[in-house]
């Protein structure tokens, strides 16, 4: 089961919280195993062999011991007697130890009451008392994952670490914050909702809402996704808990009191409505040793009832309709409507008939040859599939949504017509037996594939089911569900068929819901919330007013307090390993191209990658590749035509993908490697079919079909669009570092507005021919031998067999081997601007900021103390400033990416205040007293990066696809281990101080402040590069 798609969680930046694929890719509660192992397979501890249920252990009673040999684990399940709190352990061979506290929380208004306490809760505690400890602990701990997220009926706290020590220092924080929480008045007033004047220093200046959770929920809503799948949910199970928005309406928001949110911790945080998970190889009994200490010793069990009943069913379908803005960045303003149909289907807790169902679903919507595509999506009435469509088992009763998004007011008939005529086909001819085997093999694989946060992915996938009290072990047996549902089907021909007349043919609580754009939307939206806002301050009293200013100034001197944080546990530098692991690759050559082979425990998987060469595409094709990589598997190859394409991929493979790669050398920011990558994986078994179906794009790529061309570009652009209000923080960083050299010039044209842009003038042409002559142009220069370079991860039993193949796939290729792929030198930097200022002005409520200034290359020896200092100041200074002061979602530094550091700013209420903060860097940098301690744990944080797991299908990637070596990250790593105060102050004044070369980029409202100021280029959606014609 996949991350629900209602989920808010505290931090950005490593949050699991992504904006979702249309078509959720998933089979059933641990059925969607496309996240499977993480490390090296080896049969379960042989320690659990000794327990078994009704064994006593450490307070707890074992319910269930189970062994999952195709996910190489065993699970224990366990009660603990005095509380009735649950537990599951996952004992597995994998060093990356994973845990999480889970409480269902069910809210009976939109107040948005878990998912704000979710936020206070780490704000302080008992054994804590320091401002938000969370936030301290990400740069004091070598995680691998930090967060906590609000579901629409849970709130889970979770961590990853690989680090005994730190393991046990972030598990004392999470449950002391879980259980023994401040929640703090002030804290509430900071992440919640607050009065407060604009100026907070002022009286006289008016009187607004503030509050962290308060605008990131306005952004939340600023997406019209965002908009319909809360519409579908409310209105498709409206009796209880899931009739309201559990992240908070910010309309909402506004009526929750502090009171109101205490109590409802004391009824929801309470070990007897917590289920406890641990995952990896420490022992059980040490997790449950911690747990019974520091939280449930001091429990007793608390009858209250929490559960989430069954949705009571329709004796007829419903209907609604529902408002959103208009996006002036889709390419057809009189296509923005979208409807969808969706159907309640059954218990989450039955995980037999929510299995088969979520395969039907997939049979269904996933794919090409789905019954779906061909009626909804060829029919060519929309931009793509509704944002909710397909099955969906993070609610109690688990349904299934289908339908399209970018179509004709006038087309919503229509589109329905064809919905139900679909199903009634489907019932009729059920689904060919080669797409079921197709999905049957893709299970197969997902359950091999290997990924390196596995613990975290169970944890997610299980805890829907086990959170209404389903056996969580029973959604670990993949074989054994797939085993029964192979028998069902061998026993009866129609066994699908039948679902698909029971379930949705013969179901009457079936919901159609339709959203259409309203040109006055967002000013209605502000009306609304500034009426509600003088309702309430037309109330204050004279007293009232006096004590929120007063409140305002007693949080503003909080947020800028000196703490002492020895409380807090921590990692110290020397915890640190002086040496960096090693990844032995070897290099060989087959058929003249240099292939990388690099033999890994990938547990009968073969991962295949290879970079073909693009620096010689001519400039004017250059903004199609990502064009040409988006539909260069969709289109046909040889002799099948894209259906029968879609269906050997499915198939044989884990699917074939092209993605462009501009990466600047580790030595030279002026050498680029301009390439498109193309990334594969299969069973080892099916390793013939997976080059053969390379084989048939390289030498007979199908371009020819403009319809299904066009159908593509029009997708492609929906969901680009779509994709700002999520991540509109990259778009902003990545348009602000465009003006710093070509290279980010490039990357700008290839992946930022600047593409989003030119797809949709493409899409407005009525000149498809043209576009198709571009890509066909773009393959017969990067589709050939004469630049490539592959690699190869595999177990070594396979590397030969491997070997073979790939040298008859080389063999058959087009062109001669020349050289591989490699950095060279990119056209002059002399019509860079040395500073820009750029504004999209978008209708959002939020604003998106990015700013960008050059630095150096990776292996400069000022590149360490500037990625310290990036950590630095999103650490001690941009946090505060943007996330707790301004009132931001998120807010910081990053100086990972060689060559730039940027700041961004996400779902911020301001902009330009944001921007004066970002420029004021150098100033704090110069002016602070920060101390050794602090850099240290700005070096912590960017370990946990350089030191977090790697699957073995990716290890070797960053020799392959960068020229980074072991040996170059291990002066990297030498270098950061001895940064230094006056290191980061010298930098800063060399880099940040005035900078000669700089971008600001900000995405969100119109701004009369910015639009008066001639400085700043307003909407800004010219491209970065000449546009080809299409006459």
């Amino acid at each position: 089961m996949a991350t629900p798609r209602l989920l808010y969680s505290t931090v950005l930046a490593r949050s699991l919280h992504s904006c979702r694929s249309k078509v959720s890719q998933k089979w059933n509660c641990m059925h969607r195993i496309k996240y499977s192992t993480a490390v090296a397979v080896e049969p379960p501890l042989d320690s659990y062999a000794s327990l078994s249920a009704g064994n006593k252990i450490r307070g707890y009673t074992i319910l269930k011991v189970v062994p999952v040999s195709e996910l190489n684990l065993v699970s224990v399940l366990l009660s603990h007697d005095e509380t009735n709190a649950k537990h599951l352990h996952i004992a597995r061979n994998d060093k990356n130890n994973a845990f999480g506290v889970s409480f269902r929380t069910t809210p009976m208004d939109d107040t948005g009451v878990p998912h704000i306490l979710e936020h206070i809760a780490l704000c302080g505690s008992t054994k804590y008392p320091v401002r938000d400890p969370f936030f301290k602990m990400i740069n004091r701990s070598l995680s691998t994952f930090m967060n906590a997220m609000t579901a629409s009926d849970w709130t889970l706290y979770p961590f990853s670490s690989q680090n005994k020590k730190d393991f046990t220092n972030l598990m004392s924080v999470y449950l002391d914050a879980a259980f023994n929480p401040l929640l703090q008045e002030r804290d509430f007033r900071q992440e919640g909702w607050r009065l407060e004047h604009k100026d907070h220093n002022d009286p006289s200046s008016p009187i607004i809402y503030k509050g962290v959770v308060f605008n990131e929920m306005k952004g939340v809503f600023s997406s019209q996704h965002a908009i319909f799948q809360e519409a579908v949910q409310n209105n498709l199970l409206p009796s209880h808990t899931y009739g309201v928005c559990s992240g908070g309406l910010p309309l909402a928001i506004p009526d929750l009191t502090w009171q109101a949110l205490r109590e409802f911790h004391s009824n929801h945080y309470h070990p007897s409505n917590s289920r406890f998970i641990t995952y990896g190889d420490q022992p059980l009994e040490d997790h449950l040793d911690i747990i019974e200490n520091s939280v449930l010793k001091h429990y007793n069990k608390l009858e209250q009832d929490t559960s989430v009943p069954l949705q009571p069913r329709w004796a007829e379908p419903r209907r609604v309709k529902v408002s959103c803005r208009h996006n002036e960045m889709l390419p057809d303003s009189s296509k923005q409507t979208t409807v969808a149909v969706s159907y309640l289907l059954t218990d989450v807790t039955d995980v037999y008939e929510s299995s088969v169902l979520s395969l039907i679903s997939s049979l269904l919507v996933n794919s090409e040859t789905a019954p779906f595509y061909h009626s909804l999506i060829e029919s060519n009435l929309g931009s793509g599939f509704a944002p909710v469509c397909g099955y969906e088992n993070s609610t109690r009763d688990t349904w299934f949504s289908v339908g399209l998004e970018g179509i004709a007011e006038d087309s919503v008939e229509q589109v329905l017509n064809i919905i139900d005529e679909t199903f009634k086909k489907v019932a009729n001819e059920g689904f060919p037996q080669e797409r079921v085997d197709a999905l049957l093999s893709q299970i197969e694989l997902s359950t091999k594939h290997q990924t390196s946060n596995f613990g975290l992915s169970l944890m997610m996938s299980l805890n829907t089911m086990w959170n209404h009290d389903a056996d969580p072990t029973v959604g670990l047996q993949v074989n054994e569900i797939i085993s029964r549902f192979k028998k069902e089907m061998a026993a009866n021909p129609q066994y699908l068929q039948e679902y698909v007349k029971k379930y949705f043919i013969e179901n009457t609580h079936k919901l159609t819901v339709e959203m259409s754009p309203d040109e006055h939307y967002e000013e209605k939206q502000q009306e609304l919330e500034a009426a509600k806002l003088k309702s309430m301050v037309d109330r204050l009293t004279a007293a009232d007013r006096e004590e929120i200013f007063t409140q305002g100034k007693v949080l503003a001197k909080a947020q800028m307090e000196e703490e002492d944080l020895s409380c807090l546990p921590t990692i110290l530098k020397t915890d640190l390993d002086t040496v960096g692991v090693k990844t032995r690759v070897d290099t060989t050559t087959l058929d003249g191209v240099e292939v990388q082979l690099c033999e890994q425990p990938t547990n009968e998987v073969v991962y295949f990658n290879l970079l073909t060469d693009m620096a010689d595409l001519p400039s004017h094709l250059k903004p199609f590749v990502p064009l040409f990589c988006s539909v260069a598997t969709k289109m046909g190859a040889g002799g099948l035509d894209y259906k029968q394409q879609s269906q050997r991929i499915a198939r044989y493979t884990g699917g074939l993908s092209l993605s462009h790669h501009i990466s600047s050398s580790p030595s030279d920011l002026d050498m680029v490697l301009q390439a498109i990558h193309l990334q594969s994986f299969c069973l080892k078994e099916n390793i013939t079919p997976m080059f053969e179906l390379w084989a048939d794009i390289f030498n007979k790529i199908r371009l020819e079909d403009v319809g299904r061309l066009s159908m593509l570009l029009k997708m492609s652009v929906a969901d680009l669009v779509n994709s700002v209000s999520h991540s509109g923080h990259q778009y902003a960083m990545r348009h602000s570092a465009s003006n710093l050299s070509e290279a980010n010039r490039l990357k700008e044209v290839l992946s930022g507005v600047t593409q989003i842009s030119f797809l949709k003038t493409l899409s407005e042409n009525d000149n498809q021919d043209r576009i198709a002559s571009y890509l066909k142009d773009i393959a017969q220069h990067v589709l050939n031998k004469n630049s490539l370079k592959c690699s190869i991860n595999a177990e070594s039993s396979a590397i030969d067999q491997v070997s073979s193949q790939l040298h008859s796939f080389l063999g058959s290729l087009s062109g001669a081997a020349e050289c591989p792929p490699t950095h060279t030198q990119l056209s002059s930097t002399e019509n860079l601007k040395p500073k820009s200022k750029t504004h999209f002005s978008m209708d959002f409520s939020v604003n998106y900021a990015g700013m960008s200034v050059p630095t150096v290359e990776y292996l400069h020896e000022d590149f360490a103390p500037l990625r310290a200092m990036a950590s630095l100041l999103r650490n001690k200074f941009l946090h505060r400033e943007i996330r707790e002061k301004g009132g931001a979602y998120g807010g910081g530094a990053t100086g990972d990416a060689a060559g730039q550091m940027s700041f961004y700013s996400y779902r911020d209420p301001n902009s330009l205040k944001t921007v004066e903060t970002m420029c004021s860097s150098a100033d704090w940098i110069s002016s602070s007293n920060f101390t050794q301690q602090d850099v240290d744990e700005a070096i912590l944080t960017i370990f946990q990066k350089i030191d977090s797991p790697v699957a073995p299908g990716a290890r070797g990637q960053g020799l392959f696809l960068s020229g980074v070596t072991d040996d170059m990250k291990q002066l990297h790593r030498d270098r950061l281990l001895s940064v230094d105060v006056q290191q980061i102050k010298s930098v800063s004044e060399r880099y940040l101080k005035e900078p000669t070369v700089q971008g600001i980029s900000l995405i969100g409202p119109e701004n009369e402040e910015i639009t008066a100021d001639s400085e700043w280029t307003i909407s800004g959606r010219e491209p970065c590069c000449q546009l080809p014609s299409l006459s």
